[in-house]
């Protein structure tokens, strides 16, 4: 049996397994492990004698892969990234940013919807993660909702919805992961993350503005705060944009010349920040310790994820899946243009039945060798033809694509995570509440995707200046 078919057996037999229910690390790595002994053993002709060598060789080559790829300084930018949102909640930067919001924006129709997906954004500006994006809000945002006439869903669902916008917007432990798969510069695609992900929250805004324009008693505006309240709740809220430039200036200094530092020290200096803001508001030995403990848990629970689908994709390597699909990609008489919605269709799909970060690194070692095989030229218009789409910059291009397509999936059922954890949140709203409530969404995150798809310029601007 020639490796190809051996990769094509043992990647529908992991993808059964995580349909089944197995977590993605474990259905990966164990994927992984028995194709790298069935290749090894298949070069020894099937001798029964030479199982053990071929054993043998498969668990050295499996070892060797996490440690190596682990090991790498750009990693390290996950956890500080997940610490300085932790950190940023128990500063109570958190519900300074949505009470400005609330001040500012809570007189437009839906007004406390639009105030919510707005201080969700800022947040995502100092949170990695979107899990605890959504958790947060739950916590501030639902309750403000109910109280003046919300339908419960909706709340939930603008909560969920929002909490997504931290997988764009840096700093963005999705888009780190992306950059170490693919090998790309990770400044480049955290700055390429911004422009898309507020044009995201505006998106999000419009169509709760538009909702609540046409359906009656839909979330009914909030007015009498005077001018003075609303420029008294800004300060408070301002350290966010403290830590956002610390850590943009890491990234690319906007002076002119080298950037400060690389986007690890800018991680780590920005959470060190956080740190002291949250210390000067009073924060407690034990919320210190749940910062560190929620950072842990969900730092192991993203490296656990890598470790057994880096197993997989070294399997893929031996087998030459990667190439195969791309050889087989470009051979089709379609265009590319066409082709990479059918990618993006699929990612939908799959979405469905994966979380986020493992989706990414399942697919991204036969889909990426792909699509760049692709002629890259072809996917743009001629409006945005001077940011030389090929090489890096088709890189980035598609790495926000693909991130935003694994926010999608961040709410999609059965295993939209962000939903669950809104639901674990908010006793009195079932997961199928939350589900029903970001219904609307779904058609916002499809017009978003269209334009990043038809204006490759809103992503590739900011990125072009570096």
């Amino acid at each position: 049996m020639e490796p190809i078919e051996i990769g094509l057996i043992v990647s529908g037999g992991m993808l059964v397994l995580v349909v089944l229910g197995m977590r993605v690390a474990f259905a990966a790595g164990l994927a992984g492990m028995i194709g790298l002994i069935w290749i090894f053993w298949a070069k020894f002709g099937y001798d029964p004698g030479r199982f053990g060598k071929a054993l043998t060789i498969a668990v050295k080559t499996a070892g060797q892969v996490p440690h190596s790829k682990v090991s790498s300084q750009a990693l390290s930018l996950i956890p500080t990234f997940i610490l300085i949102g932790y950190l940023a909640y128990y500063a109570g930067l958190t519900r300074a940013l949505f009470e400005a919001a609330k001040r500012w924006f809570a007189w437009v129709p839906g007004g406390l919807a639009v105030s919510t997906v707005f201080a969700t954004a800022g947040f995502a500006a100092v949170s990695g993660a979107s899990v605890a994006t959504s958790a947060v809000f739950a916590r501030i945002a639902i309750p403000e909702m109910l109280k003046i006439g919300y339908d419960k869903r909706f709340a939930a669902g603008v909560v969920a919805a929002g909490g997504t916008l931290a997988s764009l917007i840096p700093p963005s432990a999705i888009l780190v992961i992306y950059a170490i798969i693919v090998e790309q510069d990770v400044g480049k695609l955290l700055l390429a993350g911004f422009v898309p992900g507020a044009f995201s929250a505006l998106i999000y805004g419009a169509l709760i503005i538009g909702m609540a324009l046409t359906i009656k008693g839909f979330g009914p505006a909030v007015s009498g705060f005077t001018w003075k309240e609303r420029f008294t709740a800004l300060p408070p809220a301002l350290p966010i944009l403290f830590v956002v430039a610390t850590i943009v200036l890491f990234v690319y200094n906007p002076f002119g010349g080298d950037a400060w530092g690389t986007p690890t020290e800018g991680g780590a200096i920005g959470a060190f920040v956080v740190f002291l803001m949250a210390l000067y508001r009073g924060m407690r030995w034990s919320e210190f310790k749940d910062a560190l403990l929620e950072t842990a848990k969900l730092s192991v629970m993203i490296f656990t994820i890598i470790w057994g689908v880096l197993i997989y994709v070294r399997f893929l390597g031996f087998a030459d899946l990667p190439g195969a699909f791309a050889d087989w990609i470009t051979s089709l008489t379609m265009s590319p243009m066409l082709i990479l919605i059918c990618i993006l269709l699929a990612y939908a799909v799959l979405g469905m039945f994966m979380d986020a970060i493992g989706m990414l690194l399942l697919t991204l070692p036969v889909v990426y060798p792909a699509v760049m095989a692709l002629n890259g030229g072809e996917f743009v218009s001629a409006a945005d033809s001077s940011f030389g789409m090929s090489g890096p910059m088709c890189a980035i291009w598609f790495g926000i694509l693909v991130v935003k397509m694994a926010e999608f999936c961040l709410i999609t059922p059965p295993i939209g995570l962000n939903c669950f954890v809104v639901a674990g949140v908010r006793d009195d709203i079932s997961v199928q509440d939350v589900f029903k409530g970001v219904t609307p969404f779904f058609i916002a995150d499809a017009l978003t995707i269209a334009a990043l798809v038809a204006f490759p310029s809103i992503v590739l601007w900011l990125p072009s200046l570096a």
